[in-house]
């Protein structure tokens, strides 16, 4: 039989950080994505799209690591 204070305590979960080797190569691949469209130029509305994709990954990766930044 199950002993009522077992059901009553949920378990300790804490979160897995981000930042690893997966985390640092995706902002890695979003940083130099950014730099290559400065680097070709920005001529045409898909260089555009290719600059918002990029930054939109970036921020993405760094929204995922703030709240690990005090830990």
């Amino acid at each position: 039989m199950i002993n009522e204070s077992e059901i009553s305590e949920a378990p300790s979960v804490r979160p897995r950080r981000p930042i690893g080797i997966g985390w640092i190569g995706q902002t890695a691949a979003s940083i130099l994505w950014i730099a290559s469209v400065f680097v070709y130029g920005i001529s045409e509305t898909g260089d555009l799209l290719q600059l918002a994709a990029a930054s939109a990954w970036l921020i993405a990766n760094l929204s995922v690591a703030i709240p690990f930044r005090n830990d």
